[in-house]
């Protein structure tokens, strides 16, 4: 149960809702306890009319007296079992609403090394099927645990006032029953703690293999993933199935020591009878009754049991990320105003995943409205830059500044909102192309949006589709090419405005024509913008205010284009070999 402590702070949030519901049970229980003891009355009125003790018609009239107590209670029992349901279970849905919050808001908080460790099936995982298994423990597994309290609490001193040796036979089995769903809930806890995790490892490949479709079909790979899934499918029956296993013990346990007991208070109670020590038959009815009103809670203690051994490993799940720490900490408050200098003084950083070092005791200095390109072979260090200016990462060494402050000593949000990203692999939602463009500056007008998508060249596809800006996307922008999906992203940095430009590698897809006219308008959208180009093609590069060469992680060259194409060096060599290809 330590595990499950972390929701004490919503039952203390609910705990109004809870405490009525928790008297509510208690009501409807002890209106279920009527029932018994006017059965017995009804008997006896029944045997006193046989042995000529009372008149027909008073028997008639008290008969029917205690059917409308026993059918009123039932009533109102049922009409307050009812409200007890809407009240307790509510809680659960309350508190899944709030967890899920609280899990999701923490995955936001984490940084990329987080979602670099872990796959997305997993984190899926544990804010769906985790989750849904702690709710049964909010609502379902509480409210029939107090449900089962109640009527212990209220039906055995009963039972022994009214007839102690025979609630004493009657109860017997049940001492017998807790050991047992002791025993069993142990082996339940640690099966149901494999099974969750088999079922992250499950959700993992169904997800990749769904975002992979397109590879999986291109390599004909359909039959091995196949073989795959259902290999996995086989190994989650059999951990499933010890699992079940295990809880179908408890039905069969409870319905035979119920059945015992029932057998003792029919037994007992006829030779209690036989011998006067009990007045009425209809003391051993009252008995049946209650022993079988028993029999549910009983039940229901060891699906209890089992709701809440698997809640517990479930939120241990949970527990373990909500206690990741970001690695990123936003310690600023107070908002930051951002102009756009940036200054890297001899930075080193290192991808702490794979312990390459992406950068090596580089320094530069951009400043405001400068455009400044970045060039170098694949794995030099250029997107790193981006990252770093962005603060997706915290460095190793060495001091970045913003406008000559720190950036630690920057507010991380003020950062980020003054940043226009295109990433290098253009991330779209699935959502319409329209809500797409305006996903970092919501209140955006439709001649905003139309006039960001001319800036990157993208309103003519756009107006071709038949549902046109309203068109829908398929999962991560599926439904466009290549260069559309990095046009519309370039769209959207540009609708936000922001002090900073980054773009990484961001005209790759698209032929050199396009390339040209999206740069001529990123060129009038950039002045008194600091801006930042990755590329591969000098023919992005070019026309920069300056130009850094990376190798290695090292600041190989730095200067315009005339000054680095006059000297020997990776950019001439660079410009001479583009501009062959381009001439061929």
């Amino acid at each position: 149960m330590k595990e499950l402590k972390h929701l004490n702070k919503y039952f203390k949030k609910y705990g109004l809702k809870l405490l009525i519901g928790i008297f509510i049970t208690i009501i409807a229980r002890v209106f279920q306890l009527v029932m018994p003891s006017y059965v017995n009355k009804s008997i006896e009125v029944a045997e006193n009319y046989l042995k000529n003790e009372i008149i027909l018609t008073e028997a008639k009239e008290l008969l029917l007296e205690y059917i409308l107590i026993i059918v009123g209670a039932a009533l109102l029992s049922g009409f307050f079992t009812f409200l007890m349901r809407q009240t307790i279970i509510n809680i659960s849905r309350y508190i899944e609403y709030d967890l899920k919050n609280e899990v999701f808001d923490h995955y936001q908080s984490l940084s990329l090394n987080f979602y670099k460790k872990h796959r997305t099936g997993d984190l899926m995982n544990r804010i769906s099927e985790d989750v849904n298994q702690v709710r049964l423990y909010g609502g379902p597994a509480i409210m029939y645990g107090i449900q089962t309290l109640t009527l212990f609490a209220c039906l055995v001193p009963l039972m022994f006032i009214k007839a102690p040796t025979l609630a004493m036979y009657a109860l017997l089995p049940l001492p017998i029953l807790s050991v047992l769903i002791y025993q069993i809930s142990k082996i339940i806890h640690r099966r149901s703690t494999i099974v969750q995790e088999f079922l992250s490892t499950l959700s993992t490949f169904t997800q990749e293999s769904f975002s992979g479709v397109s590879v999986i079909k291109a390599y004909a790979l359909e039959p091995k993933i196949n073989n795959e899934l259902e290999a996995l499918a086989l190994e989650g029956k059999d951990k499933s199935m010890a699992l079940a296993k295990v809880n179908a013990w408890f039905f069969p346990l409870m319905i035979l020591l119920i059945g015992i007991s029932n057998i003792f208070v029919i037994y007992i109670g006829g030779q209690q009878y036989i011998k006067g020590e009990i007045e009425s038959i209809g003391i051993i009815a009252e008995f049946i009754l209650y022993v079988n009103m028993l029999t549910w809670p009983v039940a229901v203690v060891g699906w209890v049991t089992s709701i809440v051994q698997r809640a517990e490993a479930s939120q241990k799940r949970i527990n373990q990320f909500l206690q990741e720490k970001p690695s990123i900490v936003n310690t600023v408050k107070e908002k930051s105003e951002i102009n756009g200098k940036i200054e890297f003084k001899n930075v080193t950083f290192t991808y702490e995943d794979t312990n390459i070092v992406a950068l090596k005791n580089i320094s530069f200095t951009i400043n405001k409205g400068e455009t400044v390109a970045i060039l170098g072979k694949t794995g030099s260090g250029k997107s790193t830059i981006l990252d770093l200016i962005a603060r997706l990462y915290d460095i190793d060494s060495g001091e970045i500044l913003i406008d000559d402050t720190p950036i630690k000593e920057l507010n991380l949000n003020s950062l980020r909102k003054a940043i226009g990203a295109v990433p290098q692999d253009a991330f779209l939602f699935s959502d319409s192309i329209k809500n797409n463009i305006k996903f970092g500056k919501q209140e955006s007008t439709d001649e905003e949006i139309i006039a960001v998508a001319k800036k990157a060249v993208v309103h003519e596809n756009i107006m071709g589709f038949n549902k046109q800006y309203e068109t829908v996307l398929g999962e991560r922008g599926i439904t466009l090419s290549g260069g559309q999906k990095q046009r519309v992203s370039i769209a959207r940095a540009l609708l936000k405005d922001p002090k900073i430009y980054l773009f990484d590698d961001c005209l790759s897809a698209v032929d050199t024509e396009t390339e040209e006219e999206i740069l001529n308008q990123l060129k009038k959208e950039s002045e008194n913008k600091t801006t930042l180009i990755v590329s591969h093609r000098v023919s992005s590069a070019k026309n920069a205010d300056r130009i850094l060469v990376l190798e290695s992680g090292k600041l190989l060259q730095e200067g315009t284009h005339e000054e680095l194409n006059s000297k020997e060096g990776y950019y001439k060599e660079l410009y001479a070999n583009q501009l062959s290809e381009k001439e061929k």
